[in-house]
């Protein structure tokens, strides 16, 4: 067990592990010159660089703690990364796992109070990490739960699909989680337990876990949200419903302005597009929903994404959206594996370009996969790809 702190007594007990369990990932090497090659035909707008920042196994989520010293990577499996940059030459020196004495269950969601404690959300779980920038060098933390495992969703309803979450701290200082519904199309008999829970939505709750409640509602299965520097609205990503061709349903970016909005799922599988399975098609749609901001590339997978709020871009990019398209894993024609900007104007009006494209190669296969993005402290951004395996940093020389 991960060493535990007792409120009444501080007492940090330990388990028994030491340095040598940690695993280490090798920097360098073959693999780091063969993705640098790859590298090479990335197009980038006009003054942009993108470098091999680390190489992190099956990197996702990613939250750079509040001093810059370290960078901690979810992923789909069982392991939580740090990556350090201890000679500050903008390349990664150390990559090993955080915790090994603790059992981590897909935790892809990562992400940082600004007073310092890391919060890990995993497939059916939240855990709280307290100076985690601090004390991830030894394999034992403290680790708090949040919502204790097998209470953020009913038990019966864990899968294997659609359990990615992500969690970020809204301006209201309350955790904001992702519920991806399991299903290609959630069944009718299931809609008033999720309604209930939060899945196929966003849930908030306090920061303790208490106050929990449902925030946004007629969600698939969202993989990126981010809370607009300047109004506080919540702006997320969604996939939508597989199996319509290759061109419906469009992918999603939405703006949510208030507390318990619906966005659609299951009536529309995607913008506008009404979904046939259950009969959804023919069914009067029971509430108001609101529509996408962006209706995106069909199945392009629009996942994690970050509002720009540094000053090493040129102005336009301030408070610009950038977020990875995945890539699709069914569409005979194959799109995504590239990172996408938004420009919202005064108005809340968004438009999508892409910005940085080319892991998809000439003969249509993905030599990467942009998964999410993150912001580094001197303005630069990481992106991570959990199909290479990797981290880029993308600065600007002018």
């Amino acid at each position: 067990m991960a060493a535990t702190v007792s409120a009444d007594i501080g007492v940090f007990a330990t388990s028994g592990k030491t340095m040598n369990d940690h695993t280490f990932i090798e920097q360098g090497g073959k693999k780091a010159e063969n993705i640098k090659k790859i590298l090479e035909n990335i197009k980038l707008p006009d003054g942009f660089k993108i470098d091999l920042y680390a190489l992190v196994p099956d990197a996702r989520d990613m939250a750079m703690a509040p001093q810059g010293t370290v960078l901690f990577v979810g992923t789909r499996k069982d392991k939580v990364w740090v990556v350090s940059d201890r000679d500050r030459d903008g390349v990664a020196d150390e990559v090993k796992d955080f915790a090994p004495s603790l059992d981590f269950d897909v935790p892809n969601g990562v992400t940082f109070s600004k007073d310092g404690f890391l919060y890990i959300a995993e497939r059916n779980q939240i855990r709280m990490f307290p100076a985690a920038e601090f004390f991830y060098e030894g394999p034992d933390v403290v680790a708090v739960d949040i919502v204790p495992k097998g209470q953020l969703i009913p038990v019966e309803e864990e899968s294997y699909n659609h359990t990615a979450r992500v969690v970020d701290i809204g301006p209201d200082n309350k955790l904001y989680v992702s519920l991806g519904q399991p299903f290609n199309v959630a069944p009718p008999e299931k809609l008033d337990l999720y309604n209930e829970v939060g899945i196929g939505g966003i849930v908030r709750m306090d920061r303790d876990g208490s106050n929990r409640e449902v925030y946004t509602y007629g969600v698939r299965n969202s993989v990126g949200h981010d809370f607009h520097p300047v109004t506080g609205e919540l702006w997320w990503t969604d996939n939508q419903v597989d199996g319509m061709g290759d061109d419906i349903p469009p992918g999603e970016l939405n703006r949510q302005t208030k507390a318990g909005q619906h966005f659609g799922h299951p009536w529309y599988g995607g913008g506008k597009t009404r979904v046939a399975d259950f009969g959804y098609d023919k069914a009067k749609v029971p509430v108001d929903v609101v529509h996408p901001a962006v209706e995106t590339t069909a199945h392009c997978a629009d996942l994690g994404m970050a509002f720009y709020t540094g000053n090493q871009f040129p102005a336009k990019y301030k408070n610009a959206i950038f977020s990875a398209q995945h890539g699709s894993w069914n569409r005979t024609e194959p799109c995504g594996a590239r990172l996408m900007v938004t420009f919202i104007d005064k108005d809340g009006k968004a438009k999508m370009e892409p910005f940085a494209e080319g892991w998809l190669n000439a003969n249509k296969e993905y030599d990467g996969r942009p998964m999410s993005v993150t912001q580094m402290k001197d303005g630069s951004i990481l992106v991570s790809d959990d199909y290479a395996g990797a981290i880029y940093r993308i600065s600007y020389e002018g």
